[in-house]
């Protein structure tokens, strides 16, 4: 069968989406992944064929033209989002109207606009038989609906779009629906009626363990195990050798140094806090952020980049800022975690490793190095954190990989498609 993967420019969802791919190619399948034109060497670098569409929606611009909107999921989800962490009896009809419009207009629309003509002409020329999508890339429900394709999103964190639609549904009051509105208007313009399939899926994928997955009791969730992938890396030699005391991994993501003006944490104090301990700290700090260090501690080794899924193995903890594919990599490995949540997602999920019984977790505002070097001696020396970790990997490890997974993706297009 055709697989027509959609993503806008955002390299941490790709991530995500692309071993999925290379395992539906290597079943036989055709697969081409469709984004917008700065993207494209980013996927034809993984080994996947590409379809430009559209124009860059570029993040600088963004910020640029709308600051306070572009910088305000930084703290946490941005409205109506955020009702996830809310009380159902908490929650208002009125907020979430008045956030979905917001969102609609300065979020959804602006990414996803540009892409769809292109898009929708490439899907009904090609005739995919399956669509996955990134879950705020609804160009990809669009065009499904376009050529009446089977359709399902790709998770790389919770799913908080299927939740605040499934209280929005719930508690809707006069039929205002920008959502359906929006979506609704394409759908009819190819003789076709709104289903909200557009905003969900006919399916979802789902990556996470099932004790950190937040979900909506009006999805169909199809779990599968995450699979590390960071784009093209090679291994240093330095980390071919064991090493001779504990290490520590320093890791805080893409989104803080590539969209915003550095980290949520001060690195410096950090480093220096870790100075005495009985560890060997490797911290992945690009050099922008090395050059604004006064000192680096004789204990510590700073690179601008190192595959994860070789350096995670070989530590005995990883400090990082629950970003998904590094959450999932150490979860994988059976490593302790500290969390360091500022960004978007980020506090939920740690608060779900908490949990779990796997990590410890702070928040960026509260992580000075004093707090951060006391939970990192509680991670060394506390047993019961390196057995979470054990618990959260099993479990990871019983979901079924990509490539086991390929079989119920041909059934579900079958069974979902238009023809």
């Amino acid at each position: 069968m055709r697989v027509l993967f959609v993503t806008y420019a955002e390299r941490t969802h790709f991530l995500a989406m692309a071993p999925l791919a290379w395992a539906l190619r290597t079943a036989g399948h055709d697969v081409v992944f469709a984004s917008q034109p700065a993207f494209v060497e980013e996927i034809t670098r993984a080994g996947l064929t590409a379809v430009s569409v559209g124009r860059y929606r570029d993040p600088a611009r963004m910020l640029e033209l709308a600051p306070d909107w572009y910088t305000s999921d930084r703290t946490g989800l941005p409205m109506p989002y955020d009702v996830v962490e809310q009380r159902p009896q908490d929650m208002s009809w009125e907020y979430l109207r008045d956030g979905f419009k917001r969102q609609v207009k300065d979020w959804h629309k602006v990414e996803n606009v540009p892409m769809i003509p292109d898009l929708v002409a490439f899907a009904q020329a090609w005739r995919p038989d399956l669509v996955l999508w990134e879950p705020s890339t609804y160009a990809g429900s669009i065009a499904a609906k376009a050529c009446g394709a089977a359709h399902g999103r790709i998770m790389f964190s919770h799913d908080i779009y299927g939740v605040t639609r499934h209280h929005y549904l719930r508690l809707m009051q006069d039929g205002t629906d920008p959502m359906a509105e929006w979506l609704g208007a394409y759908a009819r313009s190819f003789g076709a009626d709104f289903t909200e399939d557009m905003i969900t899926g006919q399916f979802t994928i789902d990556q996470l363990p099932a004790a950190l997955r937040i979900e909506s009791p009006d999805v169909d969730y199809v779990p599968m195990r995450y699979t590390p992938y960071g784009g093209p890396a090679t291994i240093p030699a330095w980390l071919r050798t064991p090493p001779a005391r504990p290490r520590v991994a320093l890791t805080l993501g893409l989104v803080a140094t590539e969209r915003f003006d550095g980290f949520a944490v001060d690195v410096q104090d950090i480093l220096d806090s870790l100075a005495d301990l009985d560890v060997e700290v490797v911290a992945t700090v690009p050099e922008r952020e090395q050059r604004r260090l006064a000192r680096v501690p004789a204990n510590a080794r700073l690179v601008s980049f190192v595959p994860l899924t070789a350096l995670v193995p070989t530590c005995a903890v990883v400090i990082h800022h629950a970003g998904f594919g590094t959450l999932s990599t150490t979860a994988l490995n059976a490593v302790p975690q500290l969390v360091l949540p500022y960004h978007f997602d980020e506090p939920a999920l740690a608060d779900g490793l908490v949990d779990m019984g796997t990590a410890l977790a702070v928040h960026a505002t509260k992580a000075t190095g004093p707090v951060v070097r006391e939970a990192v001696q509680r991670l060394l020396r506390e047993p019961q954190f390196r057995a979470g970790a054990r618990r959260v990997r099993d479990e990871l490890l019983a979901l079924p990989t990509p490539n086991a997974l390929v079989p119920r993706l041909e059934a579900l297009a079958l069974t979902n498609g238009a023809v």
